[in-house]
């Protein structure tokens, strides 16, 4: 009863609420497969039918633009916030049918959030930031006015460990309470429960709710696929050069669940609170711990506690024997 309730409020929210763009922030720790996902996701929400907006936020040879060739007009940025060009004539048009605008570091240090919430004033429906996190573990200011941070993971140790510390960064940066996470690049099945993805998930959504206070929420997984390095060096993504393949299938599912994910106001709403004195020694205290999360279960070296918070009611932790096993 009580989640048809709830339904029936977010519903209700859906059918009142002008219509505004759906705005997802990605990002992840190194070599987890953040701008794979990105590139990816635009392409499945397109064939979808969605009009989609690629920000890209990096520079180099992992950005967006490196893993899809050039793509022209995509260095409009300073157009736009001159008011010369709107968002709809700024950006680049991918062959995919998704736009593409960067907005590097360097880029963006001349103008404000609110001057930088331009580009989220378009026509698309639904914009994928492809978010840099910064020195002290933060998000830029254009990727603040997200709705949600999509969080990607890889289940190895390492990998979770350093998901682990990049949580713990951006909570004490902005005092994010929620997230979601996208296990990427998983051996086998991606679908069910006590599959490796899904355990991964479960054990760290645990942890980071006991020691951290904040709420993970599963984003699903996506299938490690040799098809898509191969797809990568065609300057395509693996929805569109392989639509059979197992990781194409997870992204279109991923796609088709994101817009019906709960509307929630932008980060910044909540964030201004969190700059600061408290933010500062929160970021101090998560760049010690980079190595806390202990992938067989243990609890974290410095991790704050929350009194009465009990996440292990509804998120069961894993033995070591289990979680070792998926990793």
């Amino acid at each position: 009863m009580d989640k048809f309730v709830i339904d029936q409020a977010e519903g209700l929210r859906r059918m009142l609420a002008p219509e505004v763009a759906r705005v997802i922030a990605v990002t992840g720790a190194s070599g987890a497969g953040r701008t794979t996902t990105v590139v990816n996701l635009a392409a499945a929400l397109t064939a979808q039918g969605k009009d989609v907006l690629v920000i890209d936020e990096c520079v180099g040879p992992q950005s967006v633009c490196a893993m899809l060739g050039t793509v022209r007009g995509a260095g409009n940025l300073a157009l736009v916030m001159r008011g010369e060009r709107t968002i709809a004539e700024a950006a680049g048009r991918h062959a995919g049918g998704y736009g593409v605008i960067v907005a590097s570091r360097e880029n963006r240090a001349h103008y404000t959030g609110e001057q930088l919430g331009r580009l989220l004033a378009g026509p698309a429906n639904v914009v994928l930031i492809d978010a840099q996190i910064d020195a002290d573990g933060a998000l830029s200011a254009l990727a603040l006015q997200a709705q949600d941070v999509l969080v990607v993971t890889r289940v190895g140790g390492q990998s979770l460990t350093d998901t682990y510390a990049a949580l713990k960064r951006l909570h004490f940066a902005h005092a994010i309470g929620q997230f979601h996470v996208l296990a990427n690049a998983v051996p086998g099945t991606t679908v069910g429960a006590g599959t490796p993805g899904a355990a991964a998930l479960e054990h760290l959504a645990g942890v980071a709710g006991r020691y951290l206070g904040i709420a993970l929420q599963s984003a699903g997984c996506i299938a490690d696929d040799p098809l898509t390095a191969r797809a990568r060096v065609l300057g395509r993504s693996i929805v569109d050069a392989f639509p059979s393949a197992v990781s194409a299938r997870d992204y279109r599912r991923l796609a088709a669940e994101l817009p019906h994910w709960p509307l929630r106001p932008p980060l910044s709403a909540g964030a201004s609170g969190a700059q600061g004195a408290a933010a500062a020694a929160g970021s101090a205290a998560a760049g010690k711990d980079s190595s806390s999360f202990n992938v067989a279960g243990n609890q974290p070296a410095s991790a704050p506690g929350r009194s009465g918070y009990r996440a292990d009611s509804t998120v069961p932790q894993r033995t070591t024997q289990r979680t070792t096993q998926h990793a």
